[in-house]
């Protein structure tokens, strides 16, 4: 809760995961991939419930024994590879005002796949929200670190031409400093209203406040060779979870 608003976390973790299988659960640090968003957001200060979403009994059991609510277990139709993130929380707001009669004001998505952010930007996020009433969500951000002015496309003829097309003619060969600073989503948190989410039919709607983080808090679990690197830098103690 703050400042009145009731907030919940919802941590969705599909089981069917082709790139890592079992990525929600596989080990890492000597815990469930999972373990650290629930974690995460146990810890917060304004985090009223944290509830894991998934298709998975072995992810539902593990996640309840780590400290998650389980409520159900997600339906087959929403848990497909190509499922969107929207009907997966709608789902579970849904579900939540229907059996127990509660509409969280504020809605947190923590991706177990990000299990180095600091969970301090849980709240920080939430209070970013809070306190920029008139937008509709916030969304965790990194500074690009390659340049859109410096990619290419392949045309039909095997040619590479300029993906970004500016009044220079050659946007690649800009000096760094004169390069737009440009801000990729990083995968780490979301915050956004429920009205967002159920009203407007988006998880973010159009008015975005970003959250700037660092490389560093940023990493993503998405592939094996994701995984090696993380596993690698953990082993050298260059990294700590």
């Amino acid at each position: 809760m703050i400042d009145g608003f009731s907030v919940l976390a919802i941590i969705p973790a599909r089981g069917g995961s082709k790139g890592i299988p079992g990525k929600n659960i596989i080990e890492l640090g000597g815990s469930p991939l999972i373990h650290y968003s629930i974690k995460h957001a146990n810890e917060s200060r304004f985090c009223d419930r944290v509830i894991v979403s998934s298709d998975s009994d072995e992810i539902n059991a593990i996640s309840k024994d780590l400290g998650a609510e389980v409520l159900f277990k997600r339906p087959s139709k929403i848990a497909a590879s190509d499922t969107l993130d929207h009907p997966v929380f709608k789902h579970a707001i849904k579900y939540l005002n229907k059996n127990e009669g509660w509409f969280p004001d504020i809605v947190v998505h923590l991706r177990p796949t990000s299990p180095f952010r600091d969970k301090a930007l849980i709240d920080e996020g939430i209070e970013l929200l809070v306190k920029n009433q008139g937008v509709d969500s916030v969304r965790s951000v990194s500074l690009v670190d390659q340049h859109p002015f410096r990619m290419f496309q392949m045309d039909d003829d095997g040619l590479i031409k300029p993906y970004i097309k500016t009044d220079s003619g050659e946007p690649f060969l800009l000096r760094r400093q004169d390069l737009p600073e440009l801000y990729y989503y990083n995968c780490v948190l979301d915050v956004a209203w429920s009205k967002t989410i159920m009203e407007k039919e988006s998880m973010t709607g159009k008015k975005i406040k970003p959250l700037i983080m660092n490389h560093s808090d940023s990493y993503d679990i998405d592939t094996m060779y994701d995984l090696q690197v993380i596993r690698s830098l953990e082993a050298s103690g260059l990294i700590k979870i």
